[in-house]
């Protein structure tokens, strides 16, 4: 598989594309104005405690103060791993603490925050208050994992020692590199602390990279070929970056200097705005319809124009088996995250359902964010979630329709002229009135003088009051007003 990233940058904005063997896998976008806060640090102070909740509120200078439960307090958790103590022993109103934005804003919702702070580098994770080594689940050959264990085992330092996790990345990395990530990592950490102690409550301490590098050093493995970055001042920043910390790296980036937007390349640019549809067509004919609520997201399958070659079952079966991989596509292409219900068109046949789990479960081993299956439940729906740190691309690039305040549809025009005669059965009473004027949208005034005339005529007879329309270009398909004469 032939694995490249584009990067786009621009003064307001920047995006990167994740595609492989010409197909767009991944898009990541974060814009100036509303820059993710994932992994910074902050000094913050506790301005409430719920215990009701197990969980505190705590002002770390945003706009929203963040949310912190108490099963994300790290050092001073005592006790059985299972034993949750009661937030009031470990937090007062008032205590200044050092957290880490563990989720960023979500809809109405704050910051999540842990105290567990984590410190990312490229080979390694550093866990400042935590003990013992982890190893990515994606590095999956024993021998390598002993070998990346021995090795951070004789780097541990037996007076001070840290916690650590080895990432994916530093699969088949030398000693040489993994001790340079650590110690460049331990000199960090002091530079955090030391910042954090000159702070005052509800200030940033640390930032994490901006996105171009991000992308570079959590993303970029040894199956990308190339990284391709449109913005000459991003280029060298990536080069310097590479050559610090990746050297190995430095080869793959290059800078798109032609005059063709880069993200035009193999096609992203259409793909980002089909992304943000409903309806994902198949290539059998059959489609997918993603709807995304605030409790849940929900995938539907269709047939649609697939009828098959051989009998209903196995039309059924390919559809659902063509789905499976293009949902865990497009959950990761639209960064949906949550609990996810998909409800694929029922099987009779019991082998035909864990093909298809199956499949989905291939499919979303690709994804970098931690995804899990549940069995199908007695409605034949299968449940799963997806680990949600940053908010969707819809939710990024789009915002509530004002016309339907985001529910996703209009009242129908004959609805709003039955709503019209409605009220002006209501208005005609009052004192004075010689005409009433009707101001709408021009297709329910196109309805009021075709089909809704004769309703219209005998509600003027009604009243005794002439009804005159008038169409208005700014009024969406489901605003009116009466004007009283």
């Amino acid at each position: 598989m032939t694995v490249e990233i584009l990067i786009n940058v621009t003064a307001g904005e920047a995006r990167a594309a994740v595609v492989a063997d010409g197909v767009l896998q991944e898009v990541l976008v974060e814009r100036a104005s509303r820059r993710g806060l994932l992994g910074n640090i902050y000094r913050g102070r506790v301005s409430r405690v719920l215990p009701g909740m197990q969980a505190a509120f705590v002002d770390v200078g945003l706009e929203r103060t963040a949310f912190l439960h108490v099963s994300d307090i790290g050092p001073r958790m005592t006790g059985p791993r299972d034993a949750v103590p009661d937030i009031r022993e470990l937090l007062h109103e008032g205590d200044d603490i050092l957290v880490q934005v563990l989720k960023d804003p979500l809809g109405t919702k704050g910051a999540r925050l842990t105290t567990f702070i984590a410190v990312p580098s490229r080979y390694l994770v550093l866990l400042p208050s935590g003990t013992g080594i982890g190893i990515s689940a994606r590095i999956t050959d024993e021998a390598e994992r002993e070998r990346l264990k021995g090795i951070m085992g004789e780097l541990a330092d037996p007076v001070q020692p840290r916690g650590c996790i080895i990432r994916t990345a530093a699969e088949g990395a030398t000693p040489e590199a993994l001790q340079a990530d650590m110690r460049f990592l331990l000199r960090l950490w002091e530079m955090i602390r030391a910042r954090a102690a000159g702070q005052k409550p509800g200030s940033l301490v640390h930032e994490d990279l901006p996105l171009a590098v991000r992308v570079v050093r959590d993303i970029v493995t040894s199956g990308v070929e190339r990284v391709l970055v449109d913005c000459a001042q991003s280029h060298a920043r990536l080069c310097a970056f590479a050559e610090s910390f990746m050297p190995e790296l430095v080869p793959l980036i290059a800078h798109h200097a032609e005059p063709r937007p880069i993200m035009d390349l193999y096609g992203v640019e259409d793909e980002i705005q089909r992304a943000l549809r409903r309806h994902v067509p198949l290539r059998s004919g059959g489609y997918v319809v993603i709807d995304q609520t605030e409790a849940m997201t929900t995938v539907d399958v269709n047939t649609g124009a697939y009828v098959g070659h051989r009998n209903l079952e196995e039309t059924i079966f390919r559809t659902n088996l063509e789905a499976a991989s293009a949902i865990a596509r497009q959950l990761r292409l639209r960064n949906l995250g949550g609990i996810i219900i998909i409800d694929f068109i029922d099987m009779d046949e019991a082998r035909h359902r864990e093909q298809v789990l199956a499949a989905l479960q291939a499919a979303l081993d690709e994804d970098h964010a931690h995804t899990q299956i549940i069995q199908a439940s007695a409605l034949g729906l299968v449940e799963m979630t997806r680990k949600r740190t940053r908010e969707s691309l819809e939710h990024i690039m789009c915002r509530p329709c004002p016309s339907c305040d985001g529910r996703g549809f209009l009242k129908s025009p004959e609805t709003i002229c039955y709503e019209i005669f409605r009220e002006l059965l209501r208005q005609h009473q009052q004192p004075g009135i010689s005409e009433m004027v009707v101001l709408a949208h021009s297709d329910v005034i196109e309805l009021l003088l075709d089909e809704e005339a004769a309703g219209l005529a005998e509600l003027a007879a009604l009243t005794g009051k002439p009804v005159r329309l008038q169409a208005e270009a700014d009024y969406t398909p489901d605003q009116f007003d009466i004007v009283l004469i």
